[in-house]
């Protein structure tokens, strides 16, 4: 049996599409505000994860001006514990652009869409086949998937060759009158129906086209590189509590969690902090505590990101006296109640750990 030809291709995927959709709010819209909203929440996050923050977003923000005037601190807060936090500074730039450089209007073809801040191949097509109809094909991994099952293509996704076979091949399969239905329809498929693990093959409108399906390949397309195994690296949080307040500062650039707020950090080589090396820490600070303001340790919490592995710690540390003008300085640190604290924006790690200790 050879592969589909695309017409049949494209047909067996709108019908399959027609009857077995999941009711989605971006799918019902050609509003290119919404349907970048929705892309750029979906990136690394799962449909029933990034539903809920599409619809605070789209209710705190209704149009790209309401987001563009919105300040960082209150849009970081909003996006708190979908991870990859660039996505939501991009967000909030592109936002910014759109509404003060184009008069609040989205690019309406997929070049252009290219050139905003934080908007790929994949998501200009997106935007562009749902909310003008271009001819476009949107490749993502469930695009990838059911591309390599189908048509048998053992290039490595993660490749340059990789990509660029499949995107060729995609590009010819988008049906010029539906793309926007089609490109749906393919993604769909590939999230319900040829699933990374045990896919439904038994009830496949593909199947007997299927080049992995008739070869047993199934569990071994798409081919993908493994990854570098991730970096390992140790927090160790000081929790200093004066009074009812509680000393946080502000990421800066240049690592993991920029703009997002947590306690003084102590990086090192190990699980567990020696009394000695916090002593030495505290010496830094040019602060005198008691041994008995300083509490027993928190358990370790672990967070996995895209290439990192953290595992903090947190030491909670009674003030008798606020930390000094030139360390706050010098720190960033700054006194918060912990309502105020409850409004800024946290990594999930330290938003964890107080719910855990503080916000009992």
């Amino acid at each position: 049996m050879l592969p589909p030809e695309p017409a049949f291709f494209a047909s067996a995927l709108l019908d399959w599409y027609e009857k077995h959709r999941r009711p989605l709010p971006w799918r019902e819209t050609t509003d290119p505000y919404a349907i970048w909203l929705s892309e750029i929440i979906l990136q690394q996050t799962r449909v029933n994860q990034g539903l809920p923050y599409y619809h605070t977003f789209l209710s705190a923000y209704p149009t790209v001006h309401d987001l563009a005037n919105a300040p960082e601190d209150e849009v970081l807060r909003h996006w708190q514990g979908l991870g990859y936090y660039s996505r939501a500074r991009n967000l909030h730039q592109t936002a910014r652009y759109v509404s003060e450089e184009l008069g609040g209007f989205f690019p309406d073809n997929y070049t252009d869409l290219l050139k905003l801040k934080g908007v790929g191949s994949y998501t200009a097509a997106a935007i562009a086949s749902f909310a003008y109809k271009e001819q476009v094909a949107v490749l993502d991994g469930n695009v990838f998937r059911v591309l390599a099952r189908v048509f048998g293509i053992s290039e490595d996704i993660m490749s340059p060759l990789g990509k660029r076979v499949f995107q060729e091949l995609a590009d010819k399969l988008v049906p010029a009158a539906e793309p926007d239905t089609y490109n749906q329809a393919i993604m769909e498929f590939g999230a319900i129906q040829c699933t990374p693990v045990m896919p439904d093959c038994l009830f496949c409108p593909l199947q007997d086209h299927c080049y992995a399906f008739r070869h047993g390949l199934v569990a071994a397309l798409p081919h993908k590189s493994k990854a570098k195994a991730p970096r390992v690296r140790h927090f160790h949080y000081f929790v200093f509590q004066f009074g009812e307040s509680f000393y946080m500062k502000k990421r800066l650039p240049g690592d993991i969690w920029q703009g997002l707020y947590d306690f003084h950090l102590l990086e090192s080589d190990t699980k567990a902090l020696s009394l000695d090396e916090m002593i030495a820490e505290l010496g830094i600070l040019h602060q005198d505590v008691p041994m008995p303001n300083i509490k027993m340790p928190s358990p370790a919490y672990k967070h996995v990101l895209s290439h990192q592995k953290v595992f903090a710690t947190f030491y909670l540390i009674l003030l008798e006296n606020p930390l000094s003008e030139n360390v706050t300085n010098n720190t960033g640190l700054a006194l918060y109640t912990t309502a105020e604290m409850e409004q800024l924006p946290k990594p999930v790690l330290i938003n964890n750990y107080l719910k855990d200790a503080i916000f009992r």
